[in-house]
């Protein structure tokens, strides 16, 4: 059943749907007040596809579908979504280069930041010092070895306070030598993550002889990246010969405009994705928004790497998962009642189920015999209830929603805010939440 058969015999739910469809509709509109273009909403059934031929060839899924991987996975990355016990940090943005998909202008205090922070010391100690134990500290930039000796300095005082931490740099490689890799070693670097310029002639040479200078002195060798659309093949290649030199592993980001100057990426023939995210918000991550064709050539190298059977780790890293970030240390601040909240585990959402009009007398006969707490909305005719429950309604003909929601501070106080209504499909209903049976 469409969305419109839904709700035409369900108006609040009509009048909801209508609601966050225009929300929706006004946010695309003022991205493209600024210039920008959007894809057409056509690969979609491609990427779901593609994800379900993933999963039945063993990646791993984590946050929501938003991290999929094959191979080794850094620990740096199983870490990094919480957030608990890992940070990082940066001497300062300025770098070397000038990339024209770079989000470092978005940084807040960025002018004043691409000069050497004076007080980066005080905040690697108040981390090292603070009450969560330290697992990962890592050091970006702009590029950190702009500033070599801070750089060591910073490794050895976080190594020296927490020696089983796992520490990694990020670099450009520009400034590698032999010399400075043995002092990052020295200093107890465990992971260098070399970002390889996917425009530039030559950068995937250059990139492999870096890694094979650094696999001499550095644990884990590591590849950060986006990946363009149109690039699959030459990633393919990238790929094969950093697997022959026994690179640890790739994290391939999800190409981002950063919401700067448009032009660099219409003269590609760029386009946005649309819709940019699944669940539409004002999120913080400094990335901007993903470029169409991106997350599916991602995917493609994923699963070229399994067909393969590449020892190589291969990440993808959707724009979706530096969101999650966000979105979890927001979610975490209160606790709901359990009762009808489920905090989701893998994309950090609070979420409950609604149904609307005509479908709640008959949902709430049915959780009532099976013994399970709804709540009532005073001013509109809907109910909610706990996730776990939605197998109840199985063969009933009436239309779930979950509810997806996130916590927000109004007045210094805490708030739920609902972002979206998503239906659920009747057959999805058992196989989504099987944790639920009568009488358990």
């Amino acid at each position: 059943m469409s969305i419109p058969d839904i709700a035409s015999t369900r108006p609040t739910l009509a009048a909801w749907l209508a609601e966050y469809a225009a929300i929706e509709a006004d946010y695309l509109a003022s991205l493209r007040a600024t210039g920008i273009d959007f894809a057409p909403r056509d690969d979609a059934e491609k990427r779901a596809a593609l994800k379900d031929r993933l999963a039945h060839k063993g990646a791993r899924f984590r946050n929501g579908d938003a991290s999929i991987s094959a191979g080794p996975l850094s620990s740096a990355c199983k870490a990094c979504a919480t957030d608990e016990g890992s940070r990082t940090f940066y001497l300062s943005l300025a770098c070397n280069r000038n990339c024209y998909f770079c989000f470092n202008a978005n940084q807040e205090g960025y002018e004043k930041d691409r000069h050497l922070k004076e007080t980066w010391r005080d905040e690697l100690d108040a981390f090292l010092e603070g009450p969560v134990p330290v697992t990962h500290v890592a050091l970006t930039g702009g590029e950190p070895l702009l500033h070599a000796n801070e750089a060591v300095a910073f490794l050895q005082c976080a190594h020296a306070s927490a020696p089983a931490a796992h520490l990694r740099l990020y670099t450009d490689g520009d400034f590698l030598t032999d010399e400075l890799l043995g002092r990052l070693r020295d200093a107890g670097l465990s992971e260098l993550r070399l970002s390889v310029k996917p425009d530039e002639e030559g950068a995937h040479t250059e990139a492999l002889r870096r890694m094979k200078l650094a696999k001499r002195y550095i644990p884990h060798i590591m590849v950060e990246m986006p990946v363009i659309p149109g690039t699959v093949d030459e990633m393919k290649q990238l790929l094969r010969a950093m697997d022959e030199l026994g690179v640890f592993g790739i994290n391939l980001l999800e190409f981002g405009y950063p919401r700067g100057p448009w032009q660099p990426f219409a003269e590609r023939g760029f386009r946005i994705a649309n819709p940019p995210f699944a669940v539409p918000y004002n999120y913080s991550y400094a990335g901007g928004l993903p470029v169409a064709g991106s997350e599916l050539a991602c995917l493609q190298l994923v699963e070229f790497a399994l067909d393969e059977g590449l020892s190589l780790g291969v990440h993808y890293c959707s724009l979706e998962n530096k969101n999650r970030t966000q979105i979890i240390q927001q979610d975490s601040a209160v606790a709901l009642d359990d009762d009808l909240w489920e905090f989701d585990q893998s994309d950090f959402f609070w979420k409950t189920a609604k149904v609307f009009d005509d479908d709640v007398p008959r949902v709430e006969e049915l959780l009532a015999t099976a013994g399970a707490p709804w709540a009532r909305d005073a001013e509109e005719a809907s109910i909610q209830f706990h996730p776990r429950y939605l197998p109840l309604l199985a063969i009933s003909p009436v239309v779930p929603m979950l509810s997806i929601n996130v916590i927000e501070l109004y007045e210094g106080a805490p708030a739920v805010r609902e972002l979206k209504l998503v239906p659920v499909a009747p057959a999805a209903l058992l196989e989504s939440y099987p944790i639920f049976t009568m009488g358990a």
